[in-house]
């Protein structure tokens, strides 16, 4: 009977396995604080930084300590509403920007993914979302 080698170099589970555990590494470092964003900077490029996205040094960390992707649901829920997320961030970047803070933010993140895996989200997103007025004002029927 013959016995069927992987090419040689290719392991498909373990590829599967390794990066499953960098991922859970990445969490983790994240969880624990231990991310490095802002830690190669200098004061004055992370007060530049922080200016030029409106904030405070300090509120600027705290949106680094969310992570990566913290602002992703802000691409779903403008979808769900119809809305085109490059056209709004070229009409009026300062709007876009601003919705990410919040979006990033926000503490109903699990409330959020649910009525957009629901398809629900356009509908219920008033009920929790920091941007709710914001995206009234910009989507609302004329």
């Amino acid at each position: 009977m013959s016995q069927q080698n992987p090419e040689p170099g290719t392991y498909p589970t373990l590829a599967t396995i390794l990066d499953a555990i960098a991922n859970w590494i990445k969490k983790y470092r994240y969880a624990a604080g231990q991310h490095q964003e802002l830690a190669e900077c200098g004061a004055d490029e992370v007060a530049r930084i922080a200016h030029d996205l409106g904030v405070d040094t300090a509120e600027l960390f705290k949106l680094v300590d969310n992570g990566p992707g913290a602002a992703d649901l802000l691409q779903r829920m403008l979808q769900a509403l119809g809305a085109d997320r490059d056209r709004l961030a070229l009409f009026d970047p300062l709007i876009m920007r601003d919705l990410q803070r919040l979006c990033i933010s926000c503490s109903h993140k699990k409330r959020c993914e649910h009525d957009l895996a629901a398809g629900t989200a356009a509908q219920n997103y008033r009920e929790y979302c920091p941007n709710a007025v914001s995206l009234e004002a910009l989507f609302k029927p004329n």
